[in-house]
């Protein structure tokens, strides 16, 4: 299969027809939570082909749900930081050697892993060399850094499946097989956001503006930017007296690290510190302040104006700065091939500069509407029925197979 069978800028038929064939075993490992919600949409697009396809490896409760087979718990397989994984390492090695020895021999028809890929990459290559096709679903960022992983990948997958477009134009150009699916956040949140509802569920005043803070999920996240958002908060605070500031903490740790970085300030600030509920407190902001991350497609998504800010430790910004190869770090920008989102960066990232850029958008109605604009240009961009562009293109390359 060449870039061209499934290309970024085909529009495929996204009318399902069962394929009368004799079953297929369809294998998936997931690692994470993540990983559990696409591969579940994708099972149930791919059963409206293959009603009597039978579907084992790894995955979660979600998989499970739709009636996956999973050899071990996928949370065996969700370790994160250097210290847990040399930690887990044995544990790891032999899930994997279970997993193998599974998959060669009973060999399925195709066998999909799904993000992870310091674990998944790995078994798609053996596979690969095993003469079971193998497609990838969520490309690492190598696009933005370590290029060269590019050719273990070529070594590895018959078919990339992106989330993004620019990541299926960086695979073209490198000749490995990809689909653009689109991505599936893109299909859950709505066209139009219902701002005044997320401010009567979250017990915000109508008539006052906000700014949604959300500095991180991990505690060394926190650690690096709580204190330089509060900061920055005090500020817009001082301009704007009646500015509402709602910080959503994933959990009950991040809530108490935040509210001890804003007790440390020689003002009191009116925080709302709420439990979970980030994107209902992105939809009632008029602003939003957060870190680099996942986050800023799900703002962009609301069509949320924001400004994004980040430190690393000097050493860890001096080694990134040399391996990332893309001008800008989030993912609007990335997107839209143009500063949208302004990004300020470790030393840039001061309390004056992002109160500063949060005030030009807080301020200036025009550059709000130019920005919804945007963003809602880029929101349609990818929303394109993930689940089912992603099952076409797996199913396309099993019966190429089996033909």
């Amino acid at each position: 299969m060449t870039s061209a069978d499934v290309s970024v800028t085909e529009q495929p038929s996204l009318v399902p027809g069962v394929i009368h064939r004799a079953p297929v075993t369809i294998a998936m490992v997931a690692g994470e939570a993540s990983g559990d919600i696409l591969g579940s949409g994708l099972i149930r697009s791919l059963r409206k082909r293959y009603p009597n396809a039978r579907f084992v490896g790894i995955g979660g409760e979600e998989m499970i749900a739709e009636g996956f087979h999973s050899l071990v718990p996928m949370e065996r397989l969700s370790v994160m930081g250097l210290v847990e994984v040399l930690g887990r390492l044995r544990e790891l090695f032999a899930i994997r050697a279970r997993l193998m020895n599974y998959l060669l021999t009973t060999p399925p028809d195709v066998v999909i892993g799904i993000d992870s890929p310091d674990f998944t990459l790995g078994v798609e290559e053996r596979c690969r060399k095993a003469g079971i096709p193998t497609a990838h679903y969520v490309s690492p960022s190598v696009w933005a850094w370590r290029q060269k992983r590019i050719f273990r990948i070529a070594r590895s997958v018959d078919l990339m499946l992106t989330l993004l477009p620019f990541e299926a134009r960086f695979y073209e150009e490198h000749q490995v097989p990809v689909a653009f699916v689109g991505h599936p956040l893109a299909e859950r949140v709505s066209m139009e956001v219902d701002t005044a509802g997320a401010r009567d569920a979250l017990g915000l005043d109508q008539d006052k503006p906000v700014l949604a803070i959300l500095p991180g999920s991990r505690a060394g996240e926190v650690e690096r930017l709580g204190g330089l958002f509060m900061e920055t908060a005090r500020k817009l605070q001082a301009v704007h007296p009646d500015l509402q500031l709602v910080v959503p903490c994933v959990n009950r740790e991040r809530e108490v690290q935040v509210r001890a970085l804003a007790d440390a300030l020689d003002v009191k600030l009116p925080l709302t510190v709420v439990r979970g509920r980030s994107r209902e407190v992105m939809a009632a902001a008029d602003v939003v302040l957060l870190a680099s991350g996942t986050a800023t497609l799900e703002a962009m998504l609301l069509k949320k104006p924001m400004v994004v800010g980040y430190r690393l430790s000097n050493l860890s910004y001096a080694l990134v700065s040399r391996l990332v190869k893309v001008p800008w770090v989030s993912l609007p920008n990335l997107l839209a091939q143009e500063e949208l989102v302004p990004e300020l960066l470790q030393d840039n990232a001061t309390p004056e500069k992002l109160a500063a850029a949060v005030l030009e958008r807080l301020d200036n109605p025009a550059e709000r509407e130019r920005l919804h604009e945007a963003f809602t240009r880029l929101h349609h961009m990818l929303r394109r029925n993930a689940d089912e562009r992603a099952a076409e293109a797996v199913s396309a390359l099993i019966e190429k197979e089996r033909r």
